[in-house]
């Protein structure tokens, strides 16, 4: 697994062609139990890399078109998985927690709702109020600027921007991990305003 800018936070990757970008997964270490964010499939350097940093306890799956391998790290790992409120109803599998707008999930890891994505209550992750984590809704296909999911993707764009433009209330936002795309580490906080 690729380090990040904190010694507790890792990345894996795997290269969609389609969209000529990677799509990311999260791994936060923390001594009551790791958390991994949307995970994608573990290649065994990755698995072993996992197993070393002590597995996982929680899964945090933004939406459900990031369930990826989900469903199989849950039973392999023995972890419980939380998924987006919004999403209860019709989300692909049972989770074992749902999270809401503004809910603490653990200890300095906030759940943020975004609306006008294409799923409903999409997450985002705000860990100690200077490193937002990302789901589909805010992504970056080139190195050092973030995007927004392509208009045809989206339920409503007018929604999709005010999400965002909630999110500057946030100002001490530096890093902006992102699910899909390049993630920035600086000046994230000036990134998310030039977006919107």
């Amino acid at each position: 697994m690729k380090s990040l800018h904190r010694p507790d936070l890792f990345c894996w990757s795997t290269f969609d062609r389609q969209r000529n970008i990677d799509f990311n997964a999260v791994l936060w270490v923390r001594p009551e139990g790791n958390i991994l964010i949307d995970p994608l499939p573990l290649a065994e350097h990755h698995r072993s890399h996992l197993e070393e940093l002590g597995g996982a306890k929680w899964i945090i799956v933004t939406n459900s078109d990031h369930a990826r391998d989900t469903e199989r790290l849950r039973k392999e790992l023995g972890a419980k998985v939380i998924g987006p409120s919004g999403e209860r109803e019709s989300f692909p599998f049972a989770c074992d927690r749902w999270a809401s707008h503004q809910e603490e999930i653990v200890p300095g890891l906030l759940a943020l709702e975004l609306e006008g994505s294409k799923t409903p209550g999409e997450l985002a992750l705000l860990l100690d109020e200077t490193t937002l984590i990302t789901g589909d809704l805010i992504r970056a296909h080139r190195a050092g600027s973030l995007m927004l999911l392509p208009d045809p993707k989206l339920a409503d764009k007018a929604r999709a921007v005010a999400s965002v433009r909630s999110l500057l209330e946030f100002t001490k936002i530096e890093a902006v991990l992102v699910g899909d795309g390049w993630s920035v580490f600086r000046d994230g906080h000036g990134r998310l305003q030039a977006l919107v």
